[in-house]
């Protein structure tokens, strides 16, 4: 490909309202344009990286015997009514009625579409397990677009599902893909992507993993453990702490005028968080029905894991209605009103002197044991996990907080949709039963871009080897000055007939203007003729990462041969550090 004729434009300027280093190199660099919030057209450098990680996906799928098919964007609402889908998800998926009045909606997810394919097919326990897979195009209606590609509204994703006749076969085949995402990740140039516990969220399922590219500009938080490995979401992570046990008061009603937050109430009474129980205030989405979360003071309700325990919806109660006889900055577990729902975290266990609110306004009680004041009443972790607490796997207080961008997930989803969607066997002795899914989703566009976010400079992205546009860019400096324009496409065609995937600079612009587009295109390998370069006969071989920097020359009559050797050994090697 010549420069000259590549589809796109690159500057210096930052463009407007892009924060991570990925979107604003990708619009420098004339990689991507925005068409509307979410949604991207991708110019031939970013294509070319897209293909080539979805080849790689496809390798590592039929590795582990996946068999490759193609769903529909658009599905019948009726296919998301079996499974129960097509309301319990939100405004994020987007439904329509066609000319005939026939409702649909935009793949956003591929599940219903899976079971819907195979369920007349694999009648038989002998046609299982199998895994299909597809790379597709989604919809989801995002209302927080950001970064790029990296949160968007459209997008293509590789999904795959499998499926099984026992969670033993499940367990091992999630193995398996497991491992192959890893190798993936490594193929793509970031092995540093690590796998992390998760919530399943919408898609059901009791055991999930995150993969997460651990970065600055990463919507999600990660808990980390250095000592032994264990890694969580922030969703899914526990929290674990110990209270000291201390010699119990009687419960003190204590007047505390214009105390309405911990850290009032901690100055006021001369204590620490550690000492109090707080109450958040939630509401169902359903009905408006009040719940409260207690935890100690010092710690943060988790939202996902107070939905899990409740198995409904919430939201914040932003305005509690003071006919609900709750009484905002001074709510306490000691006579509340009838009709809610309360929820006490595990971190409370044990604690024999909170101050906590007495439900009335202006007080609050001291001296309050859990045990003795509220026998019997479950604990349950609804709590966010934080820097240095307990890690739930070693024991040690060495947890880690961390930010990163999720690149792929897999879920064993077990009969969630097989069962609501009707899809049944007949096993060994001739009896109906339910298939076991598993299924396994990779953001094509999301982990182009955050390679990107990973290995960039001020000047540029430093594509891996594996997913590089284009592998080495020709920059012929002058080309109308002696024989340059002649070296340089000699050159560029001895490349070419040997397989070598490069990318030719043929402009007659200046040397900063050239290497200025060089940095930003990013190819790994970069090879330089110029008036001065051949005067010597070499070419001037460097890295895109500075780690090269040398001559080579070329034989009589334009013969490369030298250069293109030399060429394809550094790309073998690139490739094969990449590979393992």
């Amino acid at each position: 490909m010549k420069v000259s004729q590549l589809l796109g434009m690159r500057f210096k300027e930052k463009p407007a309202g892009c924060e991570s280093a990925n979107h604003v190199l990708m619009i420098r660099g004339g990689y991507i344009k925005q068409v509307a919030s979410g949604v991207f057209s991708l110019y031939p450098p970013m294509r070319r990286v897209t293909r080539k990680i979805e080849n790689i996906i496809r390798e590592e799928m039929d590795r582990i015997d996946g068999q490759e098919v193609l769903f529909p964007v658009v599905m019948p609402a009726t296919l998301w009514q079996e499974s129960g889908r097509y309301d319990s998800i939100g405004s994020e998926m987007v439904r329509f009625t066609d000319r005939n009045g026939a409702k649909n909606v935009l793949g956003m997810t591929h599940e219903e579409a899976s079971v819907q394919l195979t369920r007349d097919v694999a009648k038989s326990y002998q046609n299982y397990p199998f895994m299909i897979y597809q790379i597709q195009t989604k919809f989801r209606d995002e209302p927080r677009c950001r970064g790029g590609l990296i949160r968007v509204r459209e997008f293509t994703m590789k999904d795959a599902y499998s499926f099984h006749t026992s969670q033993e076969d499940l367990e091992q085949y999630y193995q398996r893909c497991l491992e192959a995402y890893h190798r993936i990740f490594a193929r793509v140039g970031v092995p540093e992507v690590v796998a992390v516990k998760s919530d399943s969220g919408m898609m059901g399922g009791s055991v999930s993993h995150e993969f997460m590219l651990l970065t600055g500009i990463g919507e999600d938080t990660i808990v980390l453990c250095d000592e032994c490995g264990y890694r969580a979401n922030m969703e899914a992570a526990e929290c674990i702490v110990s209270n000291e046990t201390v010699e119990e008061r009687p419960l003190e009603k204590v007047a505390t005028p214009g105390v309405k937050t911990i850290d009032d109430l901690c100055q006021f009474a001369h204590i620490t968080p550690l000492q109090t129980a707080k109450a958040v205030v939630y509401q169902r989405n359903e009905d408006d029905a009040y719940v409260i979360a207690f935890v100690r003071g010092d710690l943060e309700v988790n939202e996902t894991k107070l939905r899990n325990y409740l198995g409904y919806e919430i939201h914040p109660a932003l305005d509690i209605n003071p006919e609900s006889g709750i009484c905002p900055g001074s709510i306490g577990p000691l006579g509340l009103p009838e009709g809610v729902t309360v929820v006490f975290d595990r971190s409370l266990k044990g604690c024999n002197m909170l101050y906590c609110g007495a439900n009335e306004d202006g007080y609050h009680f001291g001296g309050m044991s859990m045990d003795r004041d509220l026998p019997g009443v479950e604990l349950v972790d609804i709590a966010k996990a934080f820097q240095g607490g307990v890690c739930p796997v070693c024991g040690k207080p060495s947890l880690r907080i961390s930010r990163g961008v999720e690149v792929g997930n897999i879920f064993q989803l077990g009969t969630k949709y097989t069962k609501s969607m009707n899809m049944q066997y007949l096993d060994e002795k001739g009896e109906l039963q339910y298939p076991i899914m598993g299924c396994y989703g990779i953001g094509v566009g999301r982990l182009a871009a955050s390679v990107c976010e990973a290995y960039h400079d001020d000047y540029g992205p430093l594509w891996p080897m594996s997913i590089a546009p284009w592998q080495v860019q020709v920059c012929a400096l002058n080309p109308n000055k002696g024989d340059v324009q002649e070296k340089g496409d000699a050159l560029y065609a001895q490349l070419q007939d040997a397989g070598v995937e490069v990318l030719y600079d043929d402009r007659t612009v200046g040397a900063g203007f050239m290497f200025s587009d060089a940095d930003l295109l990013g190819c790994p390998l970069r090879l330089v003729v110029s008036p001065k370069t051949c005067s010597r006969g070499v070419v001037e071989f460097t890295s895109r990462d500075k780690t090269i920097k040398l001559d080579l020359p070329f034989g009589e009559n334009n013969d490369f041969s030298a250069v293109v050797s030399a060429v394809k050994e550094e790309i073998a090697k690139r490739l094969a550090a990449l590979n393992g």
